[in-house]
């Protein structure tokens, strides 16, 4: 390669540095919703944005080795308490659940048991004020909608459950995954967002994100580590290979929305996908096809959106974008680079 172009590895860097470069700014605020600052709500708590960027700090650390980015970690996490009133909790289960899976990463990262103490706690408010039995035994998205049931719960819940161990916890995910397979994915693997949003018993099938099959192969994966079932395997690879078919464009995913959340869609499904390959064997033309997608997806990311020495995320990879955008885009960049890196 070039000397002039930089490694993936440097790419990684300069897209973690970019996260500070086009969003950071003083607390509580913490980062800017937007870029440029003031185009979009400059101060919503984003509570599970949040909770992301210390996952992609943990992968920056991961990869690296660099204490500065479990540090950034850390204050991350102490941003979100300080906006929540200093609680773990808010109204929303699926927001609860991810910042659960970033404490529990960073329990492992520091060796500090407090945030794997916090990650129980989570779980067993999630469970205690959202698991119910409407249209069957799963998680309810939020506390005021709790016959309201979708993938962006109950996915979370499966891989945290899965990760934590414990027989108590496996039971929830595997009565979670069990739902979410007869409730909402198809023959073909396509997850569907929920049922039952407006309370009339549909499926919203018109609702088509990259987040939710990253959801589910995610918990397809840590299920197959927990027991060694290949089908669990077989069916996070229908499901990923399912998503490249129906929602990309064979190179790139376009953008799926301009509310903000939207944004981070895409890295859900890259961190997961990036858990699935190495599991499958070096000579399957499947892990060869999901590879090439992450090579060439990332390609066309750094092609478009690499300028004057740091990395600015639009929504659609496919060409440069000077619109207004939330930093959730920027960390769905900042995911897909950081599993390019894993491919080598």
């Amino acid at each position: 390669m070039n000397s002039e172009i930089p490694t993936w590895p440097e790419r990684a860097d300069i897209a973690q540095r970019s996260l500070d470069h086009y969003f950071g700014t003083d607390r509580p605020q913490f980062l800017e919703n937007y870029h440029p600052a003031g185009a979009g709500d400059s101060t919503t708590f984003n509570y599970w944005w949040l909770a992301h960027v210390i996952d992609a700090r943990i992968d920056a650390w991961e990869r690296s080795g660099d204490g500065h980015w479990l540090d950034l970690a850390r204050r991350t996490h102490q941003n979100i308490l300080e906006r929540n009133g200093g609680s773990l909790f808010n109204d929303y289960f699926d927001d609860m659940l991810w910042l659960g899976l970033a404490l529990l990463r960073l329990a492992g990262a520091t060796g500090d048991e407090r945030y794997r103490r916090d990650t129980v706690a989570i779980w067993e408010h999630v469970v205690a004020e959202g698991w119910n039995d409407t249209f069957g035994p799963s998680l309810a998205w939020r506390k005021p909608q709790l016959d309201y049931k979708n993938t962006p719960a109950n996915g979370p819940l499966v891989i945290l459950s899965a990760r934590l161990a414990d027989s108590e916890y496996l039971r929830y995910a595997h009565a979670a995954f069990d739902w979410l397979t007869h409730t909402l994915v198809g023959d073909d693997g396509f997850v569907e967002d929920g049922i039952n949003r407006e309370r009339d018993g549909r499926i919203d099938r018109h609702w088509q994100f990259t987040y939710n099959q990253g959801l589910y192969v995610g918990a397809a994966v840590e299920l197959y580590r927990r027991t060694g079932d290949a089908e669990y395997l077989k069916r996070a690879t229908r499901t990923a290979l399912t998503a490249v078919d129906r929602l990309s464009d064979g190179t790139v995913f376009r953008g799926e929305g301009s509310g903000g959340d939207e944004g981070l869609f895409k890295g859900v499904y890259y961190r997961y996908l990036g858990l699935l390959l190495p599991l499958l064997s070096a000579d399957d033309p499947d892990r060869a096809r999901l590879e090439r997608f992450v090579r060439d997806s990332t390609d066309a990311l750094w092609r478009t959106c690499y300028h004057d020495c740091h990395l600015r995320a639009g929504n659609d990879w496919s060409a440069p974008s000077a619109e207004p955008i939330p930093y959730s885009t920027q960390l769905s960049a900042i995911m897909a680079i950081e599993q390019r890196c894993r491919l080598g």
